[in-house]
Formats: structure tokens, C-alpha cells, sequence
């Protein structure tokens, strides 16, 4: 699980459009731990970069692309075994840089 401030790290986008995601996009919708903190998960991470590219590469509003992502998800169903080992390998890699640039901010 990340916290929002290493969500805007990983994934350059800011905290409250992140939080505005979260009102327009179905479905997506990050955990909150015990104080309230927005914790997301690889699924939200994947989220988060497809609804960024969707919306700054292929100009769809916040809504078209939350849209165009359930339609997606629609068709992938056949292929859920290949995505969530993809999705597994990106949280590994993901993860595997938090740590990198930790230690390298560290030295």
C-alpha cells in the first residue's frame, strides 16, 4: 500500500486531483487506514496512470476517461489471469523503486 505522497512521486500527479478522481472516476476509491489516510494499492496505482494518460495524451475530461476505463475493464475480463500478473510485477518494480530512491536519498 503507498500513501498519497508517494503516489505524486511515483506517478506525478497531485494530491487533490487525486482526491477529484476519487468524486468522477467509478471505482476508484483508495483505502483510508484507522486516521483517515488515503492508502492505495497497485490496482490504484495502474488506475492513476491510465486515467493521467487518457486525460493530458488522448484530452478525454476526468468523467470520459473513468468511462473509457470501465469499458476497458469490460474487455479485459477475458485476459485476468495475464493482467494480474502484470499487476504483480508492476507493484514488485514499484515497490523496488521506493526503495532505490529511499537509499539513494539517505546517502
Amino acid at each position: 500500500m503507498y500513501t498519497i505522497g508517494q503516489i505524486e512521486d511515483l506517478t506525478g500527479v497531485k494530491a487533490h486531483v487525486l482526491r477529484y478522481w476519487e468524486e468522477v472516476v467509478p471505482g476508484f476509491t483508495p483505502r483510508k487506514d484507522m486516521s483517515g489516510r488515503r492508502l492505495y494499492s497497485q490496482r490504484e496505482v495502474d488506475l492513476i496512470l491510465r486515467l493521467k494518460y487518457l486525460i493530458t495524451e488522448k484530452k478525454f475530461t476526468a468523467e470520459g476517461a473513468g468511462r473509457q476505463i470501465i469499458e476497458e475493464a469490460q474487455a479485459v475480463q477475458d485476459n485476468a489471469d495475464l493482467i494480474s500478473q502484470i499487476r504483480d510485477c508492476r507493484q514488485l518494480l514499484t515497490e523496488m523503486y521506493l526503495k532505490v530512491k529511499k537509499n539513494n536519498e539517505e546517502q
